[in-house]
């Protein structure tokens, strides 16, 4: 599902991303407010919000489309690359967060990349999520990070403890346990989150 308030945005974008035979555009929005409203009618897997629209943001949209349908991936597509705007995104609960001035390669290989639950973000936008969360760097143990590593790469609780031979319910411990070092409540966070701070490769 597309979001943005200029038409003409939305156009090229579904333009750009029915290209690809693996993505079909099942709805378009204009405000955060219709986002909201469309995205429970339709449960779309991925929405590509805009950040500035009108009287509810990309962020306050995000949010509310989350509680709504858990399962929804969205990722802001937008020309502001402001360290605040970026940690905001993030903390509602975004899954990636990417500038309009991406290639169409990119944009698919975000939309497919957040479909598998992996993290997107612009890497020009990194340095700048960093400083917005200038602090120590926590220590998180091998375990934690090869649980994070694998998480990143998009597998399931079940499918990472398949992959180090642990059970499920241990995979939930050491998320939990990064989950409280890195100090976010989700995995998309946690991955980003250790990923700017250097604890990832």
């Amino acid at each position: 599902m597309l979001v943005d308030d200029h038409p003409v945005v939305r156009e090229g974008l579904s333009a750009m991303l029915e290209l690809d035979e693996a993505i079909r555009v099942v709805g378009q929005a204009g405000s955060g407010e219709e986002a909201v409203l469309l995205a429970a009618r339709l449960r779309p897997d991925i929405v590509l919000l805009d950040l500035r629209m009108g009287a509810m943001d990309g962020v306050t949209a995000t949010g509310h489309i989350l509680r709504e349908s858990p399962a929804t991936k969205v990722v802001i597509v937008t020309t502001y690359e402001d360290d605040a705007d970026i940690l905001r995104a993030v903390e509602a609960g975004a899954a990636g967060y990417l500038l309009k001035g991406s290639s169409r390669e990119e944009l698919v290989h975000a939309v497919k990349a957040a479909a598998r639950g992996e993290t997107v973000l612009t890497p020009s936008l990194a340095p700048k999520l960093f400083r917005a969360r200038v602090v120590e760097a926590p220590v998180l143990s091998e375990r934690e990070r090869e649980v994070l590593q694998l998480v990143r790469q998009g597998l399931t609780n079940a499918h990472i403890g398949r992959r180090l031979f642990i059970s499920e319910a241990t995979v939930k411990t050491h998320l939990l346990r990064a989950f409280k070092k890195l100090s976010v409540s989700d995995r998309t966070a946690a991955v980003i989150t250790a990923l700017e701070r250097g604890l990832l490769s």
